[in-house]
């Protein structure tokens, strides 16, 4: 996409420094025969020997440090540490659920402080020969998080998740033309959204204001004038808080919205945190894992390796456009169903040249 601005670029190298992927978090799901369910999260840092000590105490193991951001410990009861190679240390949260919805609701993934939303069910069905098990995780998106609409929501899914295929049959240079042109819309829907976050936190502390040359309700109205005045002839949004403050000084031709772009001001330290708390959603990447009972039938979204684990690759950026779901369906064989059903064959085939015999 478009350059991003210094303001945008520190609060997203931040939010990438505390992300899961840079702490290579993992979670994996184990969907047992009897219907419970294992929730397993690993992370990992290098912690010398020193770093260790202080942390835990001389011959102590405790949890590797930091915690991930994005991790919510309280949904987890048993843990483990081990020391590897290069002085890794990658601590696991483990947790064995009755069922299905019970380990959704305790979701262990948080973004901005807050815990993902979660449902999951499990449908067991007996059949003679085996038993189907039906798994199915449905992970909220966040589309709340922009709320100005995308108006191709096609473009805006496969842009985000790779569904549908959009560029399907083109060849590379009309692939390539037609991502360009998605990039684009996407792009600006970006910056649209961010310029209106920042217009409705200005507007929701316009009590703090000191002498604003317009009244809140025509700042409202100026919105969509002051994007546009922003982001004029093509360019970003995002500049600098210098430039910000001088194009939103040149537009009122007042000084009045200067502490929401000074970044030693509480309002501005707030207004911060909000741009961040929607930019933690792309730094969110948590590779998730399932394994199934038996032979897996169906792996949904996901692939399966020779070792019978489906691998998801969630992020956050794919819970922009919709919900993410996480479905696989597997079965068990019963092989004394075959026994039973070959022993009842034999005696119905002995019992028909018994009574032929006589």
């Amino acid at each position: 996409m478009k350059t991003i601005s210094s303001r945008l670029l520190l609060l997203l190298s931040a939010a990438i420094f505390l992300s899961c992927q840079d702490q290579h978090v993992r979670l994996h799901t184990i969907i047992n025969e009897n219907g419970t369910c294992i929730r397993a999260v690993s992370y990992s840092n290098v912690m010398t020997q020193a770093q260790r000590d202080s942390a835990w105490g001389q011959g102590n193991i405790g949890w590797s440090q930091p915690l991930p951001e994005c991790l919510n410990i309280r949904a987890f009861h048993d843990s483990h540490t081990d020391i590897g190679a290069g002085d890794t240390v990658t601590t696991t949260f483990r947790h064995l659920f009755d069922n299905a919805e019970e380990m959704a609701e305790q979701m262990p993934l948080m973004l901005g402080g807050s815990t993902l939303k979660s449902r999951a069910q499990l449908h067991r069905s007996f059949r003679w020969f085996y038993t189907e098990y039906d798994f199915t995780e449905t992970i909220a998106g966040l589309a709340d998080s922009f709320p100005l609409p995308f108006a191709d929501v096609q473009i805006l899914s496969y842009w985000f998740t790779g569904e549908p295929n959009l560029i399907a049959g083109l060849t590379g240079a009309e692939a390539a033309e037609r991502l360009s042109e998605m990039e684009t819309k996407v792009t600006h829907w970006l910056n649209d959204n961010f310029c209106h976050i920042i217009f409705d936190f200005i507007a929701d502390h316009y009590d703090s204001i000191t002498a604003p040359p317009v009244p809140r309700d025509r700042f409202v109205q100026l919105q969509d004038s002051l994007a546009s005045y922003l982001m004029k002839e093509g360019a970003d949004l995002w500049l600098s808080n210098t430039e910000l403050s001088q194009l939103m000084r040149d537009f009122f031709h007042s000084d009045a919205y200067a502490p929401f772009f000074d970044d030693e001001t509480p309002v501005s330290k707030q207004l911060n945190d909000e741009l961040a708390h929607r930019l933690t959603i792309f730094a969110l990447a948590v590779p998730y894992t399932l394994q199934m009972p038996g032979t897996i039938t169906d792996a949904g979204s996901g692939s399966l390796t020779p070792d019978g684990i489906i691998h998801y690759p969630f992020t956050g950026e794919r819970l922009i456009p919709k919900d993410y779901v996480i479905h696989a369906t597997s079965r068990v064989s019963h092989p004394w169903a075959y026994v039973v059903t070959i022993l009842i064959t034999l005696l119905a085939i002995g019992s028909f040249l018994y009574r032929k015999r006589k």
